[in-house]
């Protein structure tokens, strides 16, 4: 026993081969050996009392706690750490450094306590880990007069770590030799791995707006270059804390309520009350299993299963080409409908390829957020909707019985946020249809569901399934927040009563068709999803890959080898311009404007001199509705019934030349 005042004393380790196995390739460790001498009842002012200095790592901290220890110190350095499991990306780093800081100011101005002029003043720093070097919870204490003292343990600097609220492992080490010796680390540290807090930092708006202020952004400007190594090597672990959040999530709504106090009192009834609930749940998720498909794709391993079957992705030729064959046989039959049957067999099949990508939607979504792209490129929401009649319903089902070789479908009175919610997490793979979806219930709740679209991210869900729904001529505009993040298919031709009534068509190759088209079409696009994740893991890439594009590509590669007829048109490739160009969300937009300057000229007024042009619309529904669809460059604001847009935009984007008062011929898409 080397300092009788000490509750452990620190030797040194001798054994230079501790640990050491020579059949292994294990980095050696730093062990401390202590000796028990006693365990005694202090409180944290007694702990601390009497010490100049502190030094100390935390990874969960009080700011008010921290206040009232700091009144005990001429002068502190705090490493504040992060205790959750990260892969300490550069994003992650950033949204942690942020937060950290924004819960030091918010308490800081809470409490009253002078954080900012002690940083100011020189007595305090603040550093925030960039990496998970250190896990420790060490207490560093100098005194002016050489008194030294090493505190560790499990407890973080907070109150209800110090004042005996939980159980702490709490113990601290006296004297010059134990304090060098974690001082030391602690230095260490603190230069490799963690940036300054500075005051400018602290001052930052609560959105974080001047990123430039973030502490490792700091130390990028005074160091010139640093290297963030992230590690991959946690995904274990990440996906363990995910999925117990995700279970978090799924049980919350199942629990006892708590009383005012916040606290649940459980009691023999209310447990069997609530393993009643979650059973029930259990049940109807089993039961939405069965009746939903669970489509599982594993790009790493290169198998499908549906249903906890393993696909068969080697179709016969024969079966394919009967696949084939009739899609294009089902697609002929929209020559019989009335109104613009080529604009409708066009936006069909270019839905038809997204709806075929859509069970790679979510793993390209989640790689994209990994590796900083946009989310946009691979959407998973898909809009049907026009006049009634169209085919919309049996065109959906036709093509998931392509895919999974069945129809299934939620009626619109079923469709709220919080059920879709539900459904994502118990579907997998394939489709959800919300059939015959009204304005009112859109605008209710489909816009919302699609503005929100981080479903599955936070969690790592990389199965969940994208949501269709049909509509009728009822939903007149689509908003700009929601076209961007939706595949919109217009259309409008339909059948009369009687030809509805007399077609079998539709049933008999409902019947027919089969999966080997898209097992086909599984096996060639899962070749290609690695290429597309190593483009979105390039950091100088030019851009989020076209999985569309790549989508089409094979659609039409399996269609010209099987087809024993000639392809029609609009058997095509497309790209993420066929879907979200301007010229494509503002589509009715456009029709509308180019068949009112056909037949109504007197709608228009064009203004030279300001280069305005100015369309009555006749309604102020109509007018908002163009308002909604039309691309921001145009500056088009809207005046009762009048729609008013910059005139030689207007000339470009409608390929009308309205300052000579005649039609242009205009592009097609």
């Amino acid at each position: 026993m080397k300092e009788n005042i000490s509750l452990f004393n620190i030797e040194e380790n001798q054994d230079e081969n501790l640990f050491d196995d020579p059949s292994t390739n294990s980095k050696k460790i730093d062990v401390v050996q202590m000796e028990f001498v006693e365990a005694k009842q202090l409180n944290w002012d007694e702990l601390f009392s009497g010490y100049d200095r502190l030094y100390a790592i935390t990874y969960s901290s009080g700011i008010g706690f921290i206040s009232d220890l700091l009144q005990h110190f001429k002068y502190a350095e705090i490493i504040f750490g992060f205790e959750g499991v990260m892969t300490y990306s550069l994003q992650e780093i950033m949204a942690y450094q942020l937060k950290t800081i924004e819960r030091i100011r918010t308490t800081s101005n809470k409490k009253k306590v002078d954080i900012i002029s002690k940083i100011d003043n020189q007595e305090l720093k603040m550093f925030v880990a960039r990496k998970q070097l250190s896990h420790e919870k060490i207490y560093l204490l100098e005194s002016d007069n050489g008194k030294k003292r090493v505190i560790m343990g499990s407890a973080n600097m907070s109150n209800a770590a110090f004042s005996g609220q939980q159980r702490e492992n709490i113990c601290y080490i006296d004297g010059e030799r134990a304090f060098e010796w974690y001082k030391e680390s602690f230095d260490d540290f603190k230069e490799t791995s963690s940036d300054d807090i500075s005051v400018s930092a602290l001052k930052l708006g609560n959105d974080g707006d001047n990123l430039n202020e973030i502490p490792v952004m700091e130390t990028v400007k005074t160091k010139k270059a640093m290297i963030i190594e992230p590690k991959p090597e946690l995904k274990d672990e990440i996906k363990f804390v995910l999925d117990v959040n995700n279970l978090v999530n799924k049980l919350t709504p199942f629990m006892p309520k708590a009383d005012k106090k916040g606290k649940i009192i459980l009691t023999p009834e209310n447990v069997i009350h609530t393993r009643k609930r979650v059973v029930d749940a259990n049940i109807k998720e089993k039961e939405l299993r069965n009746e939903y498909p669970q489509l599982v794709i594993d790009i790493f391993l290169g198998q499908v299963s549906l249903n906890d079957n393993v696909v068969d992705l080697n179709p016969t030729k024969e079966e394919i080409r009967n696949d084939v064959d009739l899609f294009l046989e089902y697609m002929d039959g929209y020559k019989k409908f009335h109104g613009d049957v080529i604009g409708m067999q066009l936006n069909y099949y270019a839905f038809a390829n997204w709806f075929f990508t859509t069970p790679f939607m979510a793993i390209m979504r989640n790689m994209a957020v990994k590796y900083n792209h946009n989310l946009l490129p691979y959407p998973v929401f898909g809009l049907v909707y026009g006049k009634s009649k169209a085919g919309k319903t049996s065109f959906l089902e036709t093509l998931l019985k392509m895919m999974i070789g069945q129809k299934t479908k939620i009626a619109a009175s079923d469709f709220t946020r919080s059920t879709i919610d539900g459904l994502k997490r118990s579907v997998k793979g394939a489709p959800i249809i919300v059939d015959d979806l009204t304005q009112a219930r859109f605008s209710q709740h489909a816009i919302e569901t699609i503005k929100n679209d981080d479903f599955g991210i936070v969690d790592n869900i990389n199965t969940y399934p994208a949501v269709v729904i049909s509509a009728n001529e009822d939903v007149k505009a689509v908003a700009p927040e929601v076209t961007r993040r939706t595949i919109l298919c217009h259309v409008q031709a339909g059948l009369k009563n009687t030809e509805l009534m007399k077609t079998g068509v539709v049933r008999r190759i409902q019947k027919n068709i089969g999966t080997a088209f898209y097992r086909e079409y599984l096996r060639r696009m899962m070749s290609e999803m690695p290429n597309l994740i190593d483009v979105l893991k390039e950091e100088e890439g030019e851009g989020a890959p076209d999985i569309l594009h790549i989508s089409s590509k094979i659609v039409y590669e399996i269609i010209s080898e099987y087809a024993t007829r000639e392809l029609p048109d609009y058997i095509r490739l497309l790209s993420l311009d066929d879907y979200f160009s301007e010229k494509v969300t503002a589509s009715q937009a456009l029709k509308n404007i180019r068949t009112a300057w056909q037949l109504n000229r007197k709608a228009f007024e064009v203004n030279k001199k300001y280069s305005q042009l100015t369309f009555n619309a006749g309604a102020t529904w109509e007018a908002d509705r163009i308002i909604k669809e039309l691309p921001e460059d145009l500056e088009a604001r809207k005046s009762n019934t009048l729609v008013i847009m910059n005139l030689d935009k207007a000339v470009d984007f409608f390929n009308i030349d309205f300052k000579k008062n005649s039609f242009m011929k205009f592009f097609n898409r």
